[in-house]
């Protein structure tokens, strides 16, 4: 096929790419990323609204670590998840005062490498609170701590993806906030400068959000009548991308969200006479529409449905099947030609799930053909396994044209590396 039917992605022949690392393949466009967080930063800076805001990635969507360098030059922050998510971004060189370490069930050890580090520490429960002002007694050392509301805020998303609901496993319940508030200021190690909550993923209707700033300034209001004066409101991250044509049309952006919230905060702000900093977490809306992942056709199967096989499945993009997501499809290699043919786009894992795209029209896919599916640069590699025993793919970052390899293609000898087989079955 000609060159111009090709698919170029960040400047780059996507084509050129499957042929030189292989397919799978993960592909990353490094001046979409920046342009990303500079949108927020550029939104959210202080000589627009007023309040200082930090940008905090949420690394869940996306741990490579080149990545997460970049966001560092663009001076981001991190939400983080685990230990290993915290060493990562330790390594990329993000400041520790610009570190939360969030998540429901945290154990003795996540928290005292959160203490150890220094890093400001999301407490979920009052379980995790007791044990945390144990951990800093022992290490002699105080916790910088924001308190994680459950708000009861409902998002109209995938249930998997709503956090922020009464029935949902994080958060303190909205009502037991001041009593959990008023006993960790009587611990000695304890600094509690701040409230958090996270409502949802992948949300675009934005008035959720001027709900969840509504409450938590409530709880602001409540705390400083009995004189507990925080430094910080962060309301989570959770701003939709357009995946389809559909959510294309009402897509809000950085600048929709600031029009939401930031009304509440500095009216409630100014009213109190305070001056806090506001903390935002997005995650998808920074890495989604960064990365694309390229794929081969392995056979195209007539059968009860058309049947285009790739070389990539749930066990590198699992979206699809957890979520019953949508990402668009291209031939990356014919680009150009007209949707012809209705195909559903399967993996070659081991279950009937395992489906990237239902009928789509697609131009006529043949064997060896290039696929590229869209969107995937937040939940894509950071969920991926190694499921009927694939080693995972590689990654490249593109920037006008030039490529570099940001994650090595595994093998089966990675498959192996961490198992031992006991003498007796040698």
């Amino acid at each position: 096929m000609a060159k111009e039917d090709h698919l170029f992605f960040g400047g780059a022949d996507v084509v050129e790419l499957a042929e030189r690392y292989g397919t799978p393949l993960y592909v990353t466009d490094e001046n979409k990323l920046r342009a990303n967080i500079r949108n927020y930063k550029r939104t959210f800076g202080k000589s627009r609204t007023g309040i200082d805001t930090d940008i905090f990635f949420a690394v869940k969507a996306n741990g490579n670590l080149a990545i997460l360098k970049v966001l560092a030059s663009e001076g981001a922050g991190a939400d983080v998840f685990s230990c290993g998510e915290l060493q990562l971004v330790k390594l990329a060189g993000i400041p520790t005062e610009k570190i939360l370490f969030n998540g429901n069930s945290k154990s003795e050890d996540d928290l005292r490498e959160a203490v150890e580090s220094g890093v400001k520490i999301s407490v979920d429960s009052l379980g995790e609170l007791r044990v945390l002002a144990a951990v800093t007694d022992e290490l002699g050392k105080e916790a910088e701590i924001a308190m994680r509301v459950n708000p009861d805020v409902s998002p109209a998303v995938n249930p998997k993806i709503a956090t922020g609901l009464k029935e949902s496993k994080f958060g303190v319940p909205y009502h037991e906030i001041m009593s959990m508030c008023e006993e960790a200021v009587q611990y000695r190690n304890i600094a509690l400068t701040g409230l958090h909550c996270h409502i949802g993923s992948q949300i675009l209707k934005l008035d959720v959000f001027g709900e969840a700033a509504e409450k938590m300034m409530n709880l602001v209001e409540q705390l400083h009548e009995r004189g507990i004066e925080l430094e910080f409101v962060d309301l989570g991250g959770g701003l939709g991308i357009g995946y389809s044509e559909e959510d294309k049309k009402r897509l809000p952006t950085p600048d929709d969200l600031a029009a939401v919230i930031l009304p509440v905060l500095v009216d409630r702000m100014k009213s109190l006479g305070l001056n806090l900093k506001l903390i935002l977490e997005p995650g998808r809306s920074i890495v989604g529409t960064t990365t694309i992942l390229l794929s081969r056709v392995n056979v195209v199967k007539p059968a009860h449905k058309n049947f285009v096989a790739i070389d990539a499945g749930f066990n590198l993009l699992i979206r699809p099947v957890m979520y019953d997501a949508y990402h668009e499809v291209v031939v990356a290699n014919r680009q150009n030609e007209r949707a012809s043919t209705l195909y559903t786009v399967v993996g070659p894992v081991c279950e009937s799930g395992d489906i990237i795209a239902k009928d789509r029209m697609l131009p006529e896919v043949k064997s060896g053909d290039l696929v590229a599916i869209k969107d995937v640069g937040a939940y894509g590699f950071s969920m991926s396994s190694q499921y009927n025993g694939r080693p995972r793919c590689a990654e490249v970052l593109v920037n006008d044209g030039a490529v570099d390899l940001i994650r090595s293609r595994e093998s089966i000898d990675d498959l192996l590396r961490t198992q031992k087989v006991p003498e007796r079955l040698v």
